[in-house]
């Protein structure tokens, strides 16, 4: 029996006006995920605890089987493990963004997808203000990490991406050394804003790379390892950082998958082979696929059920034809949240998931995989650590 976990990241949404009531799971054509559901079985889950912020970080742990309020210490430090950077028991970690402002308001959490290629040399100039206990990371397009040795911990810091169009006067950090990380941040701003490069891009109406955000904090978890939890070998195969430092946590290989950007144009059908190819030797494949989140963010659309339909016939369809030659298998398919299009941010809701077992017996499942579900008085898995062992039971 192989396993197969897929991550569509922020799938989940709400109904929209322009969609005539439905939501962009509903409008997208997935046929694969439909006779999924048919034969499987469909429910919905809480994947965050109560309280808890739903990024990506603390849900897709949970999704592993692992409850964040007993592991998850911030974003910055698993994302640090996905770029193999070494830390002390005392340094914090942050993810640091490279986001674009006119000065007063946040006005892209990206810098408009700005490459990792433009990006080294904007992170390169700006290590110039870190001093001796910080150091600037490089990491993909405008995620990066600023390493902070016996930094502060209490402190409130705000994500970027669920801050678009905010006065930035009212989402600084606030709490333990405030002042220097508040610094930081404003002078990064008087570095990079006259920049040449950055001038072309307001010429060319593009959005300007011209800030530095630190963000979720955290000193490094202690997690202990996939096989001794579940008793499966496994793989991971992502584009973001987040997820492959939380597969080096517990011990999956990362597999790195040419073509994979994070973004709209990734190579899905890529993530599938890889995937296949790897089934033949281990237990498990995660899978995840940012598209969705990155277009919930974005307020588009039309983007995200472009993207929702390529998941569906590029990633679950190529699994399904390539499992078929392999091995029975079961497949758990589950956003770790839902981004709504018109919020532009993370939603803490229960998201539904869908569970396929190619050996089992079927079910005939007349409920719908979507957010329909939450009419249907379907079942509900509180806990979302606990959802995995169904995906591993006997």
């Amino acid at each position: 029996m192989k396993y197969i976990l897929i991550v569509p990241d922020g799938m989940a949404d709400d109904p929209l006006p322009e969609l005539d009531g439905k939501t962009p799971m509903e409008a997208a054509r997935t046929p694969n995920m439909d006779t999924l559901a048919e034969d499987g079985s469909v429910g919905l889950v809480n994947v965050t605890p109560p309280g808890m912020y739903p990024g990506s970080d603390a849900a897709n742990m949970s999704l592993l089987g692992y409850d964040p309020l007993k592991y998850y210490t911030g974003r910055g430090p698993v994302e640090a493990a996905a770029m193999r950077i070494p830390m002390d028991p005392k340094d914090v970690a942050f993810r640091c963004s490279i986001i674009s402002t006119d000065g007063t308001f946040l006005t892209d959490y990206s810098a408009g997808h700005i490459s990792t290629e433009n990006a080294r040399p904007i992170i390169e100039l700006a290590s110039k203000l870190c001093g001796r206990a910080r150091k600037l990371f490089v990491g993909v397009q405008y995620r990066h990490i600023l390493l902070w040795n016996n930094g502060p911990m209490e402190l409130k810091t705000n994500a970027p991406h669920e801050n678009m169009g905010a006065k930035l006067e009212e989402i600084l950090p606030v709490g333990e050394s405030e002042n220097r990380l508040r610094q930081f941040i404003w002078d990064s701003y008087e570095m990079l804003n006259d920049l040449p490069y950055n001038k072309e891009r307001i010429g060319e109406g593009l959005p300007p790379a011209n800030m530095l955000w630190p963000w979720g904090q955290g000193r490094s978890p202690q997690l202990p390892s996939f096989f001794s939890r579940h008793e499966r070998t496994g793989a991971v195969f992502a584009s973001v950082d987040v997820i492959k430092g939380l597969g080096r946590l517990t011990g999956l290989e990362v597999v790195d998958v040419p073509g994979a950007t994070g973004y709209y144009d990734t190579d899905y059908r890529a993530k599938a082979m890889y995937a296949l190819d790897y089934l033949k030797k281990l237990d498990f494949a995660w899978v995840h696929v940012e598209s969705p989140d990155e277009a919930g963010h974005e307020g588009n659309i039309d983007r995200k059920i472009e993207a929702i339909e390529r998941i569906d016939k590029l990633v679950v369809g190529t699994l399904i034809d390539g499992m078929k030659k392999l091995d029975h298998y079961r497949m758990l398919i589950v956003p770790d949240h839902a981004t709504p299009v018109k919020t532009r941010g993370h939603k803490a809701v229960a998201v539904p998931y869908l569970m396929y077992d190619s050996d089992g017996a079927r079910k005939r499942n007349t409920m719908p995989f979507d957010e329909r579900l939450a009419q249907e008085k379907a079942t509900l898995v509180d806990d979302g650590f606990r959802l995995i062992d169904g995906l591993f039971k006997h």
